[in-house]
Order: structure tokens, then C-alpha cells, then sequence
């Protein structure tokens, strides 16, 4: 969607959280949007859908580099979290950082990215703090009492000195988002997807070694392929051809974030989908209705959510956060879910009751089985799908 997402009270019903639960979704993509903000010896790319180094404004450790600076966008709310997300391509001798910043803060390194490890190795930055809040891995957290009422983003591309690659930019965005504390949330009636199942491919993450933290990687590769896209057979050439399903394995190994040392990074996964043509973005939604506005015109969403055990009913697991993918609704409107914490990939496939996985996924707040609290998702999505209209 080019141009404002804002999603708030007055705009989405019916809602099952808070009417004072605001987010607020923009991202720059296409030549117009882009003229928009500052280019710093960026220039349109030979297609006219993305910006390219034209003349280097400067040089750092065996790269030059131009840069992009949004224009400053207002939220109608004071955002105490947000999300950054881009699409790019990045060639060999390639990459770039993403920053943020508010009203009155510097800036802060949302991550420095490359599809490939040849040149840097993807990561967040860690040791990001100050009065006015703190870098979590991939998400800004303001502090209490500043609230963000602007947010603007930087993306400076790098390339390796005396090479003419550049890296493509082809979208940058920001979630902003303002939740309040909610233990549960009323279940939303049944909407437009009841009865409606795509066809996703099925992966486990358990098949693979180390297959406990592949939750992201194994349910965005699910979409990705979804989409008919995916690693080719000279980009899967170098993985053990006696491993399973070497396709999420190729994107694990594309999401690693050196620093989180794991492959949960969101945008680094929404990044990862976009270098095969697509488009995708972090956001969150507000209700299991809203969500199935998406699955009725055919785009599954990947979702993260917390719980003990005793919480959903058929997983046969509990976790502080997990990734997986709706596919479809039961024509009762209960969730259908490629669940990746599944023995096989035949079994995969889930039907979650609508009112608990909704709870799961969209509280702010939760307990433990000890009885303390710890924080949930806030219903926080990918949405991945293809780069037309």
C-alpha cells in the first residue's frame, strides 16, 4: 500500500482492543514518494521504482556512500514503540543502514543490512540508549514520557570505493504504535475469510538442527514460496543436499542477525521475502477481523504470539514468542495456522480457537505460570506480498 496506513479507532470496526490502541503505518516507495524526502547523492534507478548511489557525498571504511532522508512524518498519537522496515536489493560490494529519530532525538541504527554475507554480516546495533528511550533489537522503545509525535527515517547506501555497484532502495517505512496494557482482549466476530484456506506449503522447523529458533525463517519462507518465489537451485548449491527442506535453511541463513545471534529479526525477514520481488513490511493489526480482510483476497500473514501451554488449545507447547503463519478460517472463524513448532510437515497445519489464538497474539501483557508478567505481542504482523499496483 503506498502512501498512509493509519489505523485508529474511528477508521477500523469492529475492534477487539482498546479504542486507545493507535498504530500507524507509512512508507515512502516509487520515484514520487521518494522526490519526496532529502537525496543526498542518491538518484532514481534505470527502472524509475527505487534509488541508487549517484554521487558518493562521502567515505568510511572501504565504502562510499549517498543517503536518503524521509521527510518527517506526524503520527496522530505519541508513539512509545517503533518498527523500521525497508526493501532493497543489495549486490555484491553492497549494503546499508537504516536509522530512525524523533522530534528531538539523534538518530538510532535500526540495522545495517545486506541479502548476502560477503561484505558485512547483517545485524542490529546494539548499546542504543538514552533519556528519550532504547534500540531493542529491531525495535525502538520510547521512554516514559517521550512519546514520539514525528518519526523520520535515514537509509544510507554503502558500496565498496572505485566500484560502480550500488545497492536498490526500493521502499522504506515505520510502524508507530501506541498499546495500552491489556491482559485479554473480547474475541471479534467472525469476518470476510470464514471458510476461505490458501494453499501454503507446509515446514516444519523441527526437521532442522538447531530447528527450536527457526520459527521466523521457516513461516516466511512458507510465503514466500506461497508466492512462487524462493531460493533457486545455484542459490541452495552450497547447502548439504541430504538436509531437509534446504529452502529454510537458505533463509535462515538470509535473517541471521550477527549480533541477536538468531534469525527472529522482523524487518530482516520482511527484507529477506523482498529480495524475490516481493513486498513486505512490519505492522501490527488490531483485530483477527481486520487480519482476515488479508487471507479473503488471497495474502496469508505471519503473526507472533506468546502463551503457557494451558493457553491454545492443540499446540502442545508453551513460549515467550513464537512465529507462525494464518493461512485460513474455519467456517466457525477459528484460526487455521501453519504452525512451524510442529514434528513433521504434515503436521503443520492447526486450528486454533478464534478467541484464544486472538488473545495470544493481540495482549499486551501476560502471566507467567509462576504469576509473573511479561510482555506480548501487541499483535504485531508480516505481511509479505507481491511488489504490483
Amino acid at each position: 500500500m503506498l502512501g498512509v496506513l493509519l489505523l485508529s479507532a474511528a477508521m477500523i470496526v469492529p475492534v477487539a482492543v482498546a479504542t486507545d490502541a493507535h498504530v500507524d503505518y507509512r512508507e515512502w516507495r516509487g520515484a514520487a514518494e521518494f522526490a519526496q524526502g532529502e537525496a543526498e547523492g542518491v538518484t532514481a534507478s534505470t527502472s524509475g521504482d527505487g534509488l541508487v548511489i549517484g554521487s558518493p557525498v562521502g567515505s568510511e571504511g572501504g565504502y562510499e556512500f549517498a543517503r536518503w532522508t524521509s521527510p518527517r512524518h506526524a503520527a496522530e498519537f505519541g508513539a512509545t514503540q517503533v518498527v523500521a522496515s525497508w526493501n532493497a536489493l543489495t549486490p555484491a560490494g553492497t549494503w546499508l543502514q537504516v536509522d530512525l529519530r524523533g522530534p528531538d532525538t539523534g538518530w538510532y541504527a535500526m540495522g545495517r543490512w545486506a541479502s548476502g554475507d560477503t561484505d558485512i554480516r547483517r545485524t542490529s546495533v546494539p548499546d542504543q540508549s538514552d533519556e528519550h528511550g532504547r534500540v531493542d533489537v529491531d525495535t525502538f522503545q520510547a521512554a516514559e514520557g517521550h512519546a514520539l509525535r514525528e518519526v523520520q527515517l535515514r537509509v544510507t547506501l554503502y558500496r565498496a570505493q572505485g566500484t560502480t555497484a550500488t545497492p536498490t532502495l526500493l521502499m522504506a517505512g515505520a510502524m508507530a504504535s501506541a498499546l495500552p496494557d491489556a491482559f485479554t482482549v473480547p474475541a471479534s466476530e467472525p469476518g470476510p475469510a470464514r471458510g476461505v484456506e490458501l494453499p501454503v506449503p507446509r515446514y516444519s522447523q523441527n526437521v532442522h538442527e538447531g530447528g527450536e529458533s527457526l520459527c521466523s525463517p521457516t513461516s516466511t519462507e512458507m510465503v514466500v514460496e506461497y508466492w512462487g518465489r524462493g531460493p533457486t537451485p545455484d542459490d541452495l548449491a552450497g547447502i548439504d543436499p541430504t538436509h531437509p527442506d534446504r529452502s529454510v535453511e537458505y533463509a535462515a541463513g538470509h535473517t541471521h542477525d550477527l549480533d541477536y545471534d538468531g534469525d527472529g529479526n522482523w524487518p530482516f525477514n520482511t527484507a529477506y521475502a523482498a529480495t524475490f520481488g516481493l513486498r513486505g513490511h512490519i505492522t501490527r493489526l488490531r483485530s483477527l477481523t481486520e487480519l482476515e480482510t488479508y487471507v479473503a483476497r488471497g495474502v496469508p500473514v505471519i503473526t507472533s504470539q506468546s502463551f503457557r501451554e494451558d493457553e491454545l488449545d492443540g499446540a502442545g507447547y508453551g513460549t515467550a514468542g513464537h512465529i507462525m503463519v494464518v493461512v485460513g478460517f474455519t467456517e466457525d472463524g477459528d484460526v487455521i495456522a501453519n504452525d512451524p513448532a510442529s514434528p513433521s510437515n504434515e503436521a503443520v497445519r492447526h486450528v486454533y480457537r478464534r478467541a484464544q489464538f486472538e488473545t495470544i497474539w493481540l495482549r499486551t501483557k501476560r502471566h507467567e505460570a509462576d504469576g509473573s508478567v511479561s510482555d506480548g505481542p501487541g499483535g504485531i504482523v508480516y505481511v509479505i506480498e507481491p511488489a504490483t499496483g
